[in-house]
């Protein structure tokens, strides 16, 4: 993926040819394990000159959606379908098609468990009234 096809992912840098790791974990706040991680599930691709990882373009709005998928609480397969659909080159139709889906599908789960979540609070604080009506009752 080109760092103009990510534009809406990161902010291209056309003053750069490549980056190092350093470069990559400081801008994205991630450690170099983890990009080395990212490289083992083949989800980046960084070329090796002797044993340093340069890091394309590509690889940096990879980087940028895989840690945008993470945040919101996709898979590290839903996150590598969705950024292989880059390749099939339709002009990211697709992967824009797929990713609003899952997108769409991840709120819809997102919103049932914060429904979930608000019920169990509800429920908890007038538990927590029933108990406290009750201590005070006895004494």
């Amino acid at each position: 993926m080109s760092a103009s096809a990510a534009y809406a992912v990161v902010p291209p840098r056309p003053d750069r040819e490549s980056f190092t790791i350093t470069d990559l974990s400081a801008e994205f706040g991630v450690t170099p394990r983890a990009l080395r991680f990212y490289e083992d599930e083949g989800l980046i691709a960084p070329e090796r000159r002797g044993m340093v990882r340069i890091y394309s373009h590509r690889d940096r709005a990879r980087l940028a959606w895989i840690l945008r998928g993470k945040r919101v609480g996709f898979s590290l397969s839903d996150i590598r379908e969705m950024i292989d659909l880059y390749d099939l080159g339709d002009g990211r139709q697709t992967q824009r098609a797929v990713a609003i889906a899952r997108c769409r599908s991840r709120i819809a789960a997102l919103e049932q468990q914060k429904h979930d979540i608000d019920a169990a609070i509800t429920e908890l604080a007038e538990f927590v009234d029933v108990l406290e009506g009750g201590a005070t009752r006895k004494e």
